[in-house]
């Protein structure tokens, strides 16, 4: 973690763009409570069209190294565009890697097929609790059987590399990790991203579904006790968990890309970070439609590329700063100036 420290003064002087996140629409099927981004649909004049897609991906080609880059397409719901296919195949065309966030319900065999002739090597579908809890939480009867026919038509195409399930856990959900575990086990998935209930987005309105800290510590030791097991199951890039919890429970050490490696191009043409972090003015880059990607990733950011600790109260005189760089910027609280969630009082 010393090493990291040293290494990540550097990224913030020199970052590195490993992966470029392209909200394709904000337009969704299910309404989950715990969505990041509320998606509320735009208006279809915001919406970056194909045209503006392709040049993009032209510019972006034309500036970046594609080899060490990964293109993350998202919504809302991706695969309700009307032409994903178009701007995929393009994409696709151009040499770039891709991958998707879904929640699989829209995925029939002939989708799966379409995915792989556009060259689709990775997918996190979401799966949030057994059958009766997950179309509870995501809002949509029946949508627990659509997602796991789609995981089924993604298994049997035999044409990605990477095919992951994501299980967003709440205190109300948190019971059925163990029968969750059994039907992971048992389906030919390559991993299983178990994540915590962050406070953003709409989550905020049900703050009797956070995670208590029996909870967290529950959830991390189940975690690591299936890791230790053999088991591909992971918690992801959500926040610093202190020195006893690093790589217990992921395959790296705690680092926030925002910025430094990653970005994103919004829906309506915005940059940013990660498309997880509040949308306001300081968080926003610029606008794709007014400045060219390359210009803004090298020329702004510079919110993302400092300790989020600096000039914090809460997290001034804390010994672990220079590791924890005062965790996610998904969760930190731009107007206290303060991480939301911070694990220093129960795991270390």
């Amino acid at each position: 973690m010393d090493q990291l420290e040293s290494y990540v003064r550097g990224l913030y002087r020199k970052p590195r763009l490993r992966q470029l996140f392209l909200e394709l629409t904000l337009q969704c099927n299910e309404r989950c409570f715990h969505c990041g981004s509320s998606c509320t649909p735009q208006k279809p004049e915001n919406l970056l069209s194909l045209e503006e897609y392709r040049a993009i991906l032209d510019q972006v080609k034309e500036d970046f190294d594609l080899k060490p880059l990964q293109l993350c397409i998202t919504g809302g719901e991706p695969l309700l565009r009307p032409d994903f296919f178009e701007i995929l195949g393009y994409a696709h065309e151009l040499g770039y890697h891709w991958g998707m966030t879904s929640n699989a319900t829209l995925i029939t065999k002939d989708v799966a097929r379409k995915l792989a002739e556009v060259g689709m090597d990775t997918i996190s579908v979401s799966i949030d609790g057994l059958r009766e809890t997950h179309d509870l939480l995501r809002g949509t009867p029946g949508g627990y059987d659509l997602a796991m026919r789609g995981i089924r038509n993604l298994i049997d195409e035999k044409a990605f590399h990477v095919i992951q399930v994501t299980t967003v856990v709440n205190h109300e959900n948190i019971g059925e990790l163990d029968a969750l575990f059994e039907i992971m086990s048992g389906m030919d998935i390559d991993s299983w991203r178990v994540i915590n209930l962050e406070p953003i987005g709409r989550a905020l309105q049900w703050p009797s579904r956070m995670l208590t800290d029996e909870d967290y510590l529950r959830l991390f030791s189940f975690i690591r006790e299936k890791r230790q097991q053999g088991w591909p199951v992971e918690y992801g890039c959500s926040h610093y968990l202190g020195p006893a919890w690093e790589r217990e429970l992921r395959d790296w050490y705690w680092l926030c890309n925002a910025g430094v490696y990653t970005a994103s191009i919004m829906a309506n043409g915005d940059i940013g970070a990660c498309l997880d972090i509040e949308r306001r003015p300081e968080t926003i880059q610029g606008n794709i439609r007014e400045s060219r990607f390359k210009d803004v990733w090298e020329n702004r950011f510079e919110l993302f590329r400092r300790d989020l600790c600096e000039g914090s109260a809460f997290c001034a005189g804390c010994e672990h700063a220079g590791h924890c760089r005062g965790d996610a910027h998904h969760s930190w609280d731009y107007d206290k100036n303060e991480p939301m969630l911070c694990f220093k009082k129960l795991l270390f």
